[in-house]
């Protein structure tokens, strides 16, 4: 079974990792390379939405043998009960562990709390290849939102090292950004 966090920002604050690297159909040639690269005890959240579901378990299997063995916590999209330490998506789709919202706005930041997440990708921050042309929050509209949330906050969108020195946000996620070549 996987294990399950709590919430908050005082006495129950998880020690969520500070690096999330997220997969991708772009990024999944470098995952391997990626994850040695991470600082141990990041995290990965495993995506692969271009695989069909035998091909995507086992490339699942796969990848979260490697960031296991490098000390990463593994984080699955979707509901399956892969033994992954926790799931990530919309708050309405996440199953059970560690339970990672997306949210793209207030109003959805908000749902993600209400729908009880243990942490909150928000995005997009900056330009990105996943939403190109979407409305970002940038650098003022992320900070405005994640300063107000009770529960951990993981940017996302356009994230680099040299963007997250920027941001001046202490967690954040990447999918092309930390590829083994992005590494600083």
């Amino acid at each position: 079974m996987a294990r399950r966090y709590s919430a908050g920002v005082t006495a129950r604050q998880p020690s969520l990792p500070l690096l999330w690297l997220l997969s991708d159909a772009r990024n999944d040639a470098g995952l391997e390379d990626a994850l040695r690269a991470l600082p141990r005890g990041s995290g990965f959240v495993f995506r692969h939405y271009h695989l069909d579901p035998v091909a995507r378990r086992a490339r699942f299997d796969e990848l979260a043998k490697v960031a296991r063995a490098c000390g990463h916590l593994v984080i699955l999209s979707g509901k399956d009960d892969w033994g992954a330490d926790g799931h990530y998506g919309p708050p309405e789709n996440l199953g059970e562990g560690l339970r990672l919202a997306t949210a793209h706005n207030g109003e959805e930041l908000q749902a993600a709390i209400d729908a009880g997440a243990d942490g909150i990708f928000l995005s997009p921050v900056f330009p990105t290849a996943s939403h190109p042309g979407a409305k970002l929050l940038g650098p003022l509209g992320f900070n405005v939102l994640a300063q107000q949330s009770p529960v951990p906050v993981i940017a996302l969108g356009g994230m680099t090292y040299e963007r997250a020195r920027e941001l001046g946000w202490p967690r954040w996620g990447a999918i092309d950004g930390l590829g083994s070549t992005n590494a600083a």
